[in-house]
């Protein structure tokens, strides 16, 4: 059985939660979510809603990590960034 770590990560605006996880190998995402206990922490963190990467690039939860990955956690956005700038562009 070998062991890998990989870093889960959650930034907020004003706070940033990053932890190394140690998992067995051919573990997945949700594996490494669960595993940091950041669900029980954060309760706005849902693995319905919140979609989730490696290294930036979207997964699933049953994707399989691999020793370093960093598994993100993004938060639902408020605003579409092309209609913040159209508003933005329009308001003067």
């Amino acid at each position: 059985m070998n062991i890998i770590q990989v870093t889960v990560v959650y930034a907020l605006p004003d706070i940033q939660y990053i932890y190394e996880v140690n998992l067995r190998s051919r573990s997945t995402v949700k594996d490494a979510i669960l595993a940091s206990n950041l669900l029980k922490k954060i309760d706005s963190i849902s693995l319905h809603n919140n979609r989730v990467g490696i290294h930036n690039k979207l997964v699933n939860l049953k994707s399989h990590v691999k020793d370093g990955d960093r598994i993100e956690i993004y938060r639902n956005l408020i605003i579409d960034p092309k209609e913040r700038r159209r508003k933005k562009v329009f308001c003067f």
